[in-house]
């Protein structure tokens, strides 16, 4: 008898999830301070939200605007509630901006899609030899494995592709969904519960006299892979991926569209109905959701794409999804991070596009504790160089989200081959973002 997996997840990738759990999690020996923060971590209730915008993102037509320069293109800067300017065409997000701070002085050299998207993720340049966990499976794992309350995957993925667990195995890979908030056959699809009880009762029946003939672990193992397959299914906190129990207005104002019963469809909709899925997700103890929003590969047309698809969307999910945390009083232990794999050219093609640019661009980052409303580091006038002085890469960013979500910065893992490897490739926290 197979169990019914969610949408997004193939009924392989869930069981070897589940088998890592329940087969691998005991055993494991590549983390070297595991008992000595475990105390500390328990009492752990932070998480983060990765809003992740696949393709690259014109960060010099969001965050930060070149005004009067012949790479500032068609958008205009406006005021915030900050102590920054951000565009014109995010006055929603302005009004919130008091709560969210720019790195406007990121430089990190990966201007190809694959490996711009492997840096960011893990805060390590792909090397052939060893394969980097993503900084949600670090979470999981640091943050995830000390919530015994916890019932559903401690990393999951909302609307995208997922990225690789690396060398803390598969118990800490991202549980993919989409963005519909619904999880295929998760109410045991057309197979009545009581039918399913008795298959399950007769299954445990047999599993009970197999383990009973002392044929090894695999058994035992294999029995605990089924059980963690049922209580995932039938967890009340399942209820988080159910986004159509909000109200239609909570609906719209993530989405930025008048609501139709809590059922938007649209790309922008979608996204903002991740926001609102990661919400209600970190709200029953998922430490690290990403929510992916694509299509940021404007080499063509990049402002009109800005102004009529994305940015309308952004606008309205940023937005509510900071105003939802913090009138429920979740914002300062939540951290909310807006990144792509880079940012885009300064200079304006001829398609009237931009292309990949990895020198000097800028990622968003907030909620958590951080100080907002500031603007950490500074372009040229023109966006071509970084004229502070100091540049950030990845590690500098999960450093920060590191140090606001309780996970000691000395933390240390090893690869398979025992290769000691530093949290967030030992990079330093945005100290100006620390409050």
């Amino acid at each position: 008898m197979l169990l019914p997996t969610p949408a997004g997840m193939n009924r392989r990738h869930f069981f070897r999830h589940l088998a890592a759990s329940a087969a691998t999690l005991p055993t494991l020996d590549f983390i070297s301070h595991v008992q000595a923060h475990a105390a500390q971590l328990k009492k752990n209730n932070k998480a983060c939200i990765l809003m992740w915008m696949s393709g690259g993102p014109p960060t010099i037509d969001i965050w930060d605007l070149k005004p009067g320069s012949k790479n500032g293109g068609e958008f205009k800067p406006i005021s915030t509630k900050g102590d920054l300017q951000i565009s014109e065409h995010m006055p929603k997000t302005a009004q919130v901006m008091d709560e969210l701070s720019v790195v406007r002085a990121m430089s990190t050299r990966e201007a190809d899609h694959g490996r711009g998207r492997y840096y960011m993720h893990t805060a390590y340049v792909p090397n052939p030899t060893v394969v980097h966990p993503a900084f949600g499976s670090v979470v999981s794992y640091e943050l995830g494995t000390k919530r015994k309350e916890l019932e559903i995957p401690a990393f999951v993925s909302i609307g995208g592709g997922g990225t690789s667990p690396g060398y803390l195995g598969m118990a800490h890979a991202p549980f993919l969904v989409d963005t519909s908030g619904r999880i295929r056959n998760a109410d045991m699809g057309d197979v009545p519960p009581e039918r399913l009880h008795q298959r399950l009762a007769m299954l445990g029946v047999l599993e009970d006299n197999f383990i009973q003939s002392q044929r090894g672990d695999y058994p035992l193992a294999h029995k605990e892979i089924y059980q963690k397959a049922v209580n995932l299914m039938t967890s009340k906190q399942m209820d988080a991926f159910k986004i159509d129990q909000e109200k239609p207005e909570t609906i719209a104002m993530y989405t930025g569209e008048p609501a139709r019963g809590g059922m938007m469809r649209g790309n922008g909709g979608q996204f903002g109905r991740g926001l609102l899925m990661a919400r209600r997700l970190v709200e029953v103890g998922v430490p690290f959701v990403e929510v992916d929003f694509g299509g940021w590969d404007m080499h063509s047309q990049v402002f009109t794409s800005l102004k009529d698809r994305a940015l309308p969307a952004l606008d309205a999910g940023i937005a509510a999804l900071v105003t939802d945390l913090k009138q429920r009083g979740m914002l300062n232990d939540v951290v909310l991070v807006w990144m792509g794999e880079f940012g885009r050219t300064p200079r304006i093609n001829q398609d009237a596009g931009r292309d990949h640019w990895a020198q000097s661009w800028s990622v968003m980052i907030g909620g958590g504790g951080l100080r907002g409303g500031i603007a950490v580091g500074e372009t040229d006038k023109d966006g071509l160089s970084i004229t502070s002085g100091k540049s950030y890469l990845p590690g500098d960013i999960w450093a920060t989200v590191a140090q606001a979500l309780g996970i000691p910065l000395d933390t240390v893992h090893q690869s398979k081959r025992g290769r000691p490897m530093k949290i967030a490739n030992g990079g330093t926290p945005v100290q100006e973002l620390i409050a």
